[in-house]
């Protein structure tokens, strides 16, 4: 494979920069409160991240190699491991997580936007440290790349290839002429979300500190929050619907919000995969609090609708806050969750997971099969949006469909080595490789991933940065042909 050193040198160093910039409010924090162990951490990390950026971006700074696609598979998947290592950085110069590979899972968790931890007693860390980490949801909900895409052009890079490589689901549309303008776009929607959901939690009666920690997690679909009972500890109708509604809309395509703002708002309506993403929300969230009622969980509809919608959301959505332990509802409930952990958000969205568009195609395409069965002469076509979905992007999905089943599979089986529970090692990877966060059982709400093996949490690492790297880019790698230089 003909890459050059320097051109992946010069993107790496400008990830590093990123990240060590990302890292300038949590010291800001750590200064505010007074946490010199965090500090000195912060500021260790940021001088070692900056000056390794330098290096390599002056290294790679004469690079004319032009970027392929199949160079940006490599360079993606490198740029999130680096900002994974570095970011796990301050949690042990602080001493607030020392084991480097706990670090790491963490670290992999927040900008994955997962939400799994491996913290018993979350209150006790430093609170600059905790804004780190939920901030690491925020800058990788987007995607890390996204913001260096924009940055790109400044260094002499294109970033269309690297962008495709990175993409959270089947394409990733440019609704402005330059990718970097695309990304610019894309951004301005993710700040105005952040600005506006921090504002209506203030005004719900949470401080600064909590409505940012709590804006990262549900803009970022991560679900990191500051409190060892999650959303619940504010007990607040007010503030679960708050926060309800922006992991919604962070769990939608974000092109079509900015296309929204220039065509009007039936470019959103009219969507196909946004009306079915509301449909699932509204049907399951009914089905929930129906069951709830029945079984008498809940006494009145108000409480099995706030809570049966919460959790809809935050499971569908892959945030993975919690207001209640759901790992105590009726099995209907939770089968149903367990459900919704395998569909995840839309694409181009800071969900993970299948991607309701694959889930909408899947099963038209069953919708065909039946079809020809019963007429086998006729020639039916999967549509989407009133136009023929390509037979070859119907092909490429039900081939991530088969692949993530036996990625699952192989990696329960595996991960059963540990010898817990079927639920609970089942859950544990469907929770990682989705984005999700939260499991059943022992991985529950209410647990964490502490109970794991070294080997396991660096497996359930790399399931996370699988998932979010949709499979395909990081497996990929692990071909032989990838790294043949004839092809």
């Amino acid at each position: 494979m003909n890459l050059s050193l320097r051109a992946v040198c010069r993107i790496i160093g400008l990830v590093l920069l990123v990240i060590g910039a990302s890292m300038i409010p949590s010291l800001a924090v750590a200064g505010i409160y007074n946490e010199m162990p965090a500090l000195l951490a912060f500021l260790s990390t940021i001088a070692i991240a900056g000056i390794s950026g330098l290096v390599m971006i002056r290294f790679g700074h004469r690079s004319t190699a032009v970027l392929k696609v199949r160079d940006g598979f490599l360079i993606v998947t490198l740029c999130w491991i680096v900002s994974a290592v570095i970011g796990a950085v301050p949690f042990v110069f602080s001493q607030s997580i020392p084991n480097f590979v706990d670090a790491f899972f963490e670290t992999c968790s927040g900008f994955s936007t997962t939400g799994a931890s491996i913290l018993s007693d979350i209150e006790a860390l430093p609170k600059s440290i905790l804004f780190w980490r939920s901030f690491t949801h925020w800058i990788g909900g987007m995607g890390i790349l996204v913001f260096a895409i924009a940055l790109m052009p400044s260094l002499g890079i294109n970033g269309q290839n690297i962008a495709v490589s990175e993409a959270p689901g089947p394409t990733l549309d440019k609704v402005t002429p330059k990718m970097s303008d695309t990304a610019k776009a894309l951004y301005f929607v993710y700040l105005i979300f952040t600005i506006i959901e921090t504002v209506l939690l203030c005004l719900g009666g949470l401080s600064l500190y909590d409505a940012l920690i709590h804006t990262f997690g549900s803009v970022g679909t991560g679900g990191y929050s500051n409190y060892g009972d999650s959303v619940a500890h504010f007990d607040s109708a007010y503030v679960d619907m708050v926060i309800a509604l922006f992991m919604i809309l962070s769990g939608a395509n974000f092109n079509l919000y900015y296309m929204s703002l220039r065509r009007g708002i039936r470019t959103l309506v009219r969507d196909a995969e946004f009306r079915f993403y509301l449909f699932i929300i509204a049907s399951t969230t009914a089905l929930i609090s129906l069951n709830l009622l029945l079984t008498h969980y809940y006494e009145s509809i108000g409480q099995a609708v706030r809570y049966s919608l919460f959790q809809t959301a935050s499971i569908l959505t892959t945030t993975g806050f919690a207001t209640t332990d759901f790992d105590l509802w009726p099995t209907f409930s939770k089968m149903l969750l367990m459900l919704l952990m395998f569909v995840g958000g839309c694409s181009s969205s800071t969900g993970g997971g299948v991607k309701v568009i694959r889930i909408l195609i899947l099963l038209k395409l069953i919708r065909r099969g039946i079809a020809t069965r019963l007429h086998p002469s006729a020639v039916v076509n999967v549509k989407l949006n009133g136009s023929t979905v390509p037979a070859d992007t119907v092909t490429a999905i039900a081939n991530h469909a088969f692949l993530y089943m036996a990625v699952v599979f192989i990696s329960t089986i595996l991960i059963s080595l540990n010898g817990f529970n079927m639920t609970t090692s089942f859950t544990s990877v469907i929770t990682c490789l989705g984005n999700i966060g939260p499991g059943f059982e022992l991985v529950g709400p209410t647990a964490n991933f502490s109970i794991y093996a070294i080997p396991s949490k660096l497996l359930l690492s790399f399931l996370m940065l699988a998932g979010r790297l949709e499979l395909f880019t990081l497996l990929i790698l692990l071909t032989p042909k990838f790294w043949n230089q004839d092809h």
